[in-house]
């Protein structure tokens, strides 16, 4: 958990270490890269407002690691416009600080198997106008034409919703190599994250 106040970071570290099967590492923004790489952090939940510090940059340098941790944007309150950037910057979900303790630890638990986090509802229709490009008048077509036979499978268990332990079991392999697929797949087809490369996936009529 990345946060500038300390109280807000021993409360999450207090609720977190509360839920079965869990290991909880805090940090303020300064030094927070370097914590998850050191701890090998899963899961990291972003806090969106902090001043002085630049969200979008600390989200760019958890993206980087290698292997990245899945990570979520934690707010108080909506703001407009920031769900399309920290999709569009590779996020897994965006959590308000107003949420109940059970949906926060079935969040957790969808991050780290490879899930994604829905958006609040009431925001669905302004994210869609934010990943929305102005101007565009008919959707991309995918292109699967650098995509392998395996690739492809793993493609249309995604846009069927299926996180990565499940993939991992429908095909036989381990959860590291669907990671990869996955990965390999963001790249090959142009896309920031899961979230898209499913929505893209079922458009094209994989599911």
């Amino acid at each position: 958990m990345i946060d500038d106040e300390a109280l807000v970071r021993e409360a999450l570290r207090l609720l977190v270490s509360s839920f079965p099967g869990f290991e909880v590492s805090v940090s303020h923004p300064v030094g927070a890269v370097d914590q998850a790489r050191r701890s090998q952090a899963d899961v990291v939940l972003l806090d969106l407002l902090m001043p002085g510090h630049d969200w979008l940059e600390l989200l760019a340098g958890l993206r980087a690691l290698e292997p990245a941790p899945a990570v979520a944007v934690l707010t108080a309150s909506e703001i407009p416009g920031a769900v399309g950037a920290a999709l569009r910057a590779g996020a897994c979900g965006f959590l308000l600080k107003d949420m109940h303790p059970e949906f926060l630890e079935h969040s957790l638990r969808a991050l780290a198997a490879g899930g994604v986090i829905c958006v609040p509802p009431a925001s669905a229709e302004a994210v869609a106008a934010e990943l929305m490009p102005v101007g565009v008048i008919e959707e991309p077509v995918l292109s699967l034409d650098n995509v392998t036979e395996r690739e492809r499978e793993v493609l249309m268990l995604l846009a069927l919703g299926l996180q990565n332990a499940e993939i991992a079991r429908q095909l036989n392999i381990g959860v590291t190599t669907v990671k990869t697929h996955v990965g390999v797949l963001k790249s090959k087809l142009g896309v920031p994250n899961r979230v898209v490369l499913a929505s893209v996936a079922q458009k094209a009529g994989l599911a």
